[in-house]
């Protein structure tokens, strides 16, 4: 059964969707705060996200992109406000999927439904190293490692884009400018190696993920 959390501040409104989804055969957690959202997360293994765009202690977007710092947990974004400008910011803060208020509870569900299953399966391989992007789960040669979420995110990006070069530009604008975090260009070649400590036999002579000097990094289809 699949967990999913509600977080909306109109207990009405909230309660109504909780019985709607647990009618779905959801488990279904709800909170009307982020600090009750943010326990709930620490708590459940949740598949998927409502988020509510205003809330008491903060707002759906701030949370939105606190959630994508750590998380790739897929999120369906209502708001009271109908505009081009929120839902362009929704949708560059990472948000999977966006619903104005008021709305159909039927077409709520087909859009849930729909985006819990488009994560369903999304696998990426190469040789020996594997990843279920759904599950957030890393293997090599069978045996899981463990990734902080910016080096799963830089796995993905290598390996859903194999055998083409990166540049430093590119990696920093993919996995940390869309989260409008300000950092140096010394943050790409420091988490570079860091995950090399961890994908590769001889991180100091690197196999898979290769510096093509003057220009970026490449990802070798794993031979081994």
């Amino acid at each position: 059964m699949e967990k999913l959390l509600i977080i909306e501040d109109d207990r009405d409104l909230r309660e109504g969707l909780e019985f709607a989804f647990s009618a779905e055969g959801y488990e279904v957690l709800g909170a009307g705060s982020v600090e009750k959202a943010r326990g709930c997360l620490r708590e459940a293994d949740c598949k998927g996200i409502i988020l509510d765009c205003g809330l008491p202690d903060g707002n759906g977007f701030d949370f939105c992109q606190e959630i994508r710092h750590t998380s790739e947990i897929p999120i369906l974004m209502l708001t009271a406000r109908d505009s081009e400008l929120d839902e362009v910011k929704a949708l560059e803060l990472g948000v999977n999927d966006y619903m104005s208020k008021p709305f159909s509870v039927a077409v709520l569900k087909a859009r849930v439904k729909k985006m819990l299953k488009t994560q369903d399966h999304v696998v990426l391989e190469s040789g020996v190293m594997r990843m279920d992007l759904s599950a957030c789960k890393v293997e090599k040669e069978g045996k899981e490692i463990e990734l902080s979420a910016i080096e799963f995110k830089l796995l993905a990006y290598f390996l859903g884009n194999k055998g083409l070069i990166l540049s430093k530009e590119q990696i920093l604008e993919q996995i940390w400018e869309k989260d409008g975090q300000f950092v140096d260009d010394n943050i790409v070649s420091v988490n570079i190696t860091r995950l090399r400590k961890k994908i590769e036999e001889d991180p100091k002579h690197p196999q898979r993920l290769k510096t093509v000097h003057g220009m970026g990094y490449i990802w070798k289809e794993d031979a081994l």
